[in-house]
């Protein structure tokens, strides 16, 4: 029987795959047919709007670059956490993990290939309840690589694997 790591790899690098690729066509069309840059904004429903914004940071605002040094400190920063990654989907037996891990995975490199290609992350994504906005405005990749923790968090807390029982050994 094959090993359950080697079956739940293409699972983990697929997801990753293809939130990589709905991240940068999402960006791809905020940029391009949309214009979102030159609008700023564009109001879709009372609670979810299209916002510009150019995220020189981290996660909420934390570790903004302010030089191309920065820049390229936070890419080479994140850039050592996907490698993490790709090893621990690598080594993981757990589908749901897998499953997680490719979600984070997926939007580490695409926020890697903003930074990279355009000195930022775009972001876009603004939902708020009238003019509360209990969310800093976000990107595919943000929500996969936050959805993927949460998934993570959830099953260290709450799931319990059976162990597997060591086997017998009788002495001599």
């Amino acid at each position: 029987m094959a090993d359950a790591r080697a079956l739940h790899r293409p699972l983990g690098f697929g997801i990753a795959a293809i939130i990589l690729l709905l991240d940068q066509i999402s960006k791809w069309a905020i940029m391009g047919p949309l214009a979102l840059r030159e609008r700023g904004l564009i109001e879709i429903t009372s609670f979810f709007d299209l916002r510009w914004v150019e995220n020189y940071g981290v996660s909420m605002g934390f570790l903004v670059a302010g030089s191309d040094r920065e820049r390229w400190l936070l890419v080479a920063g994140t850039a050592l956490i996907a490698a993490g990654i790709v090893v621990w989907i690598w080594r993981e037996r757990a589908r749901s993990d897998v499953v997680a891990l490719g979600l984070v995975l997926g939007g580490a490199i695409g926020n890697i290939a903003d930074r990279t290609r355009l000195g930022y992350v775009a972001d876009f994504l603004d939902l708020h309840i009238g003019d509360w906005h209990p969310f800093l405005v976000f990107n595919v990749a943000d929500a996969a690589i936050t959805i993927g923790v949460l998934i993570l968090v959830l099953r260290a807390l709450l799931v319990r694997e059976s162990k597997v029982p060591a086997e017998n050994v009788d002495a001599v």
